[in-house]
């Protein structure tokens, strides 16, 4: 894509209105029936309504470069340039992060500390810091929160922001994301990159084309044609479980999966049958949700061997538990109730789950409390191919603020 073709502004702002109960709703991204302008619900999801082609909303997709790597990178001069692995070093640790330098060795997140050393014999440990990450991530978001009140946080080091309207009156959604990385940079001194789009799917698949601290733009008339290039691998929704059943199915891109009927893929997916269809068009109708109450947050992981001991296991329930409870700060919502999760090598799955009286207050409650969900399993019959652990009866402490902050 050229320069002048990606810079190309969004032409029309949508109008944006409330609902007769006062709530605000928000124009949805393309037309699925060729019908007039529509607008759907924020609280409603699944609405299918859509306005005109030419009335597109404004989305960005921000997502921060290698963010727990590049935290520790920035406060310690001495790692810059170097492949460095949030994480454990000891034989049984497992990387939580890794830095772009690592990963030109193929090291990855959730990787064992001892693959990711064997790939990377320059590989340099260091101990997550997640206040840090945390308090970082919050003065991201308030650089978001200048430019709009609709921010929908994935994650700590990600999050979909709404800029149909924005605070500073600026013209394009490509100029709000080039201000937005411009401020991480020289405020955080941290890069992000950022994709912007009518709508989520082809925001997150933007803000991934050109890391790192790349800007990528998909406008209205581009995005049916580039979903039909990419890889299904590369879709948001299809990891790589359901990658592989694609591949039997003899769907590899777009263009493979838009082949298939609805029928057939709902078949084959169920209820995801319905959502594949429709991205496989460039159609995506979800709102950015600054509202969105959680029913429950979860991680897992499947290792390249099966585990046996509880030490072993301890150790990588740790990154697990981290990415939880990262997504629980990042959205300020607490629960009463963990739930573990242990898939055996002959794939028998069981759960363990505990509620307490108050909400869990901290990442090493959670830890606490899985690990001994764990340690109440023991001795186990078979070796272990994946773990989970899932926060549920969440509480959303910024339900209200958010709610009083959308001054539309």
């Amino acid at each position: 894509m050229d320069d002048a073709l990606e810079a190309a502004p969004f032409p029309f702002p949508a109008v944006q209105q409330r609902d007769k109960r006062g709530k605000p709703v928000y124009p949805s991204p393309m037309l699925a029936n060729g019908s007039g302008p529509a607008f759907i619900d924020a609280d409603d999801e699944a609405a299918s309504a859509s306005p005109e082609p030419d009335r597109p909303r404004k989305i960005i997709h921000v997502d921060m470069d290698a963010f727990y790597a590049s935290v520790e990178q920035r406060d310690d001069p001495s790692l810059r340039g170097r492949p460095i692995a949030v994480g454990g070093s000891r034989e049984r640790g497992v990387v939580a992060a890794a830095s772009y330098e690592a990963r030109k060795f193929g090291v990855r997140s959730a990787m064992a500390s001892v693959t990711a050393k064997r790939k990377c014999p320059e590989l340099v440990f260091v101990k997550p810091r997640f206040e840090v990450y945390r308090e970082v991530s919050m003065a991201i978001r308030a650089i978001f929160a200048e430019h709009t009140p609709i921010i929908e946080p994935l994650s700590l080091d990600e999050a979909y922001l709404d800029v149909t309207e924005n605070l500073k009156g600026l013209e394009t959604a490509t100029e709000i994301a080039r201000e937005i990385k411009t401020a991480i940079r020289e405020r955080l001194n941290l890069t992000a990159s950022a994709g912007v789009s009518y709508q989520k799917f082809l925001a997150k698949i933007a803000s991934d084309y050109r890391k790192p601290d790349g800007l990528f733009v998909i406008t209205p008339r581009m995005g049916p044609e580039f979903v039909l290039t990419l890889p299904v691998g590369r879709f948001h929704g299809i990891g790589p479980a359901t990658e592989a059943k694609m591949a039997r199915l003899g769907i590899a891109t777009g263009a493979d999966l838009k082949s298939k009927s609805l029928a057939f893929l709902q078949e084959h997916f169920g209820k995801s049958g319905a959502y594949f269809h429709g991205i496989a068009r460039g159609v995506d109708h979800r709102p950015v949700r600054p509202d969105r109450i959680r029913k429950s947050v979860g991680a897992e992981n499947t290792f390249e061997r099966d585990l046996a001991g509880i030490e072993e296991m301890r150790e990588h329930l740790q990154p697990i538990v981290d990415k939880v409870w990262s997504r629980c700060a990042a959205t300020g919502v607490r629960c009463r109730t963990v739930t573990l999760k242990v898939k055996f090598s002959d794939f028998e799955q069981i759960t363990r789950s505990r509620s307490t009286a108050v909400d869990v207050g901290s990442r090493d409650d959670l830890e606490g409390i899985a690990a001994d969900l764990l340690r109440q399993l023991f001795p186990m019959r078979l070796g272990v191919r994946l773990l989970g652990v899932t926060m549920s009866g969440l509480d959303n402490e910024r339900e209200e603020p958010r709610q009083l902050s959308l001054a539309i």
